[in-house]
């Protein structure tokens, strides 16, 4: 069946059934045809099951009373073309129900064929306006009520509106296949229940075989989880000249916070920063989403998320992306993902990127010309040459209101073209993490942090979920070392690692310090090419402001204060290669220094620096290595 016989079907089909419950012998009631215009009336505490989609001018559903459809399907309510009236029957729980209250208007019953979406131990029963599967648009499984104006067809929907003020009804959901949204408006206000399955999300695309095009969408959500978009399971999703918007909504008074991903809905405070939705989420495995020339942003939280699974790529180009409130994150990079910004703006509340690795790849540059071709051809994005001829070349330029970049796992950085980073905090906060960071300043990239650290190093302060009930809960607590470091004599700290936390700097003036607080063996390695970098060097001793931290002063993890001190089990190894000078603005202590034949170690104007190894004052030399325990200091 055609889509345009098959809609026209259910129309006709909807007045036709329009129907009066009618209580059987068991309590439960069906569907006799009558009237349009009727209305129906669930008594309180009856069960009515409703065999076909109905269309009335009234409904009244008394407390208790509830209004089902038969098995392997699911009901949907909306009055005047709005989703409404269905909440969640529990915290933690999957299943919707129409909610007591008398609706009146346009009131549409829709019985809808079941859509459940399995994740791990749950399963969802997705309910949506409009579903898209291999062969076009399925009204069987479609809530077509609520796909107001515009034209659909089996490739494309253009021009349509969908509306919600229930929990967990999605827009639209594309399965196995080819579909192109042009110009949608889809606000959903009220609660969703899962970003991991995306169970309440305004568009989704699932499966390996799915091709979705979101284009000119102005999307609007407000709620627990209620994201703007989602790819998974293998899709790709390219979203251009959008606007994506998502807000807090207010969760369950009885939800308790859980890193256990079938139940979370809200972000662990673990990772400083509070909020209940992210804009979008990339998850399962291969997934692709790409943003191009779109405005994302969540209000807490994160705008452009990565969680789970395996290859999947995330790309923003020439966008603007971030938070709205004071903490959050631009994007988010966990497993083997690769994360790439080009040409964006970035105005974020915590972290422009979360790495989370082990083995995440992450690049911030410029939106050339050969680098979106690239792109387009990598991540079958189906741009046209005019298309690309169209997309101007931009520089990435980050404001954050907190830090630049957040290891909270391994992972490797670039920065490089035009890129600007500014932060009020470090650029690069290392939570003891294995990293791989390379900054190239040949074409301009610049680091601005407002309090002068590039790159801080402490021991991650994340207490980790406790267990409760079998269920792995957010309640723990970081409590602040008291105790000096012990010295491991099997860790050399003169040494470079495959576990350390190397750094690259090329062609690029750096003003700022570099501090390694970390207690338990892990070298920061810096390598500075033909760069000049203005600063503090050095092994620390750290401390939070506060000695101890839980989920109500979540903000003040990662914020320490750095006090110099000889290294123990964190070594300090410096490289100045060719054509590199470090200015040494104050007391440094390193393990290791290796200064080029042209390289060259010096203080401000006016002052002397001074050199000692291992007690001993030493020559600083160029062409020469220093290995041991190293004090610079400024006289």
């Amino acid at each position: 069946m055609t889509l345009t016989s098959r809609r026209s079907f259910l129309i006709a089909g909807s007045a036709a059934t329009a129907a009066v419950l009618v209580p059987v012998a068991s309590g439960t009631a069906t569907a006799a045809p009558v009237a349009p215009g009727r209305t129906i009336s669930v008594a309180a505490g009856e069960t009515y099951e409703l065999a076909a989609t109905t269309k009335v001018s009234r409904l009244t559903i008394g407390e208790g009373g509830r209004i089902v459809a038969p098995d392997g399907y699911d009901i949907s309510l909306t009055v005047d073309g709005v989703e409404t009236g269905q909440l969640l029957t529990a915290t933690g729980g999957t299943a919707t129900l129409v909610q007591a209250g008398t609706y009146r208007g346009d009131v549409v019953l829709t019985v809808a064929e079941s859509n459940d979406v399995t994740y791990q131990t749950l399963t969802f029963p997705f309910r949506q306006a409009l579903y898209v599967g291999s062969a076009g648009v399925d009204s069987a499984k479609s809530v077509l009520s609520a796909v107001r104006g515009g034209k659909v067809t089996d490739t494309a929907a253009r021009n349509v509106s969908i509306a919600s003020t229930g929990e967990c009804f999605n827009g639209v959901y594309v399965e196995s296949g080819s579909y192109t949204l042009q110009s949608p408006t889809i606000t959903l206000d009220g609660n969703g229940r899962s970003d991991f399955a995306g169970y309440g999300a305004a568009v989704v695309g699932d499966g390996s075989t799915t091709k979705l095009v979101v284009d000119g969408a102005r999307i609007s959500n407000k709620g627990v989880v209620r994201t703007t978009v989602i790819a998974n399971n293998g899709a790709n999703v390219l979203v251009k000249d959008s606007f994506l918007r998502a807000r807090d909504g207010v969760l369950p008074a009885d939800y308790q916070a859980t890193v256990e991903t079938p139940y979370m809905e809200s972000v662990p405070w673990m990772l400083g920063l509070d909020g209940n939705v992210r804009a979008t989420n990339l998850i399962g495995k291969g997934s692709i989403a790409t943003y191009l020339n779109s405005t994302v942003f969540s209000e807490t939280w994160g705008a452009l998320s990565v969680e789970g699974g395996s290859g999947l790529k995330l790309t923003a180009i020439n966008s603007h992306v971030g938070n709205t409130g004071a903490y959050g994150y631009g994007t988010y990079a966990i497993g083997d993902a690769t994360v790439r910004v080009l040409g964006s703006r970035f105005d974020v509340g915590s972290y422009a990127t979360i790495i989370a690795g082990p083995a995440a790849v992450v690049h911030y540059g410029d939106s050339t010309r050969d680098a979106v071709a690239a792109l387009n051809t990598e991540l079958e994005l189906g741009l046209t040459n005019a298309e690309l001829r169209g997309i101007p070349e931009r520089s990435t330029v980050v404001n954050s209101g907190h830090f630049g970049y957040m290891f909270f796992g391994a992972g490797q950085l670039t920065l490089d073209g035009g890129t600007v980073i500014n932060s009020e905090r470090a650029t690069f906060l290392n939570k003891g993490q294995q990293t791989t960071i390379s900054v190239d300043g040949s074409k301009g990239a610049r680091l601005n942090p407002r309090d002068g650290i590039i790159l801080q190093m402490i021991e991650l302060d994340d207490p980790g979920p406790v267990p409760v009930n079998g269920k792995m809960m957010n309640i723990g607590v970081y409590t602040e070392p008291t105790t000096d470091p012990t010295k491991n004599s099997s860790f050399d700290v003169t040494a470079v690692h495959s576990t350390d936390a190397a750094a690259t700097f090329s062609s690029i003036g750096l003003k700022g310090d570099f501090y390694n607080g970390m207690r338990n063996g892990k070298n920061m390695v810096l390598t500075f090419e033909g760069s000049r970098v203005e600063g503090v060097i050095s092994a620390t001793r750290t401390k939070h402001r506060v000695s101890s931290i839980d989920s109500s002063t979540f903000y003040e993890l990662g914020i320490v204060t750095n006090t110099v001190q000889a290294a123990v089990n964190n070594g300090v190894v410096v490289k100045l290669n060719s054509g590199s000078t470090w200015t040494v603005t104050g007391t440094s202590y390193l393990t290791s220094l290796t200064l080029a034949a042209d390289a060259a170690v010096k203080a401000p104007r006016g002052k002397a620096v001074k050199l000692t190894v291992d007690g001993t004052e030493m020559a600083i030399t160029a062409g020469s290595t220093y290995t041991g325990a190293l004090t610079l200091t400024v006289a």
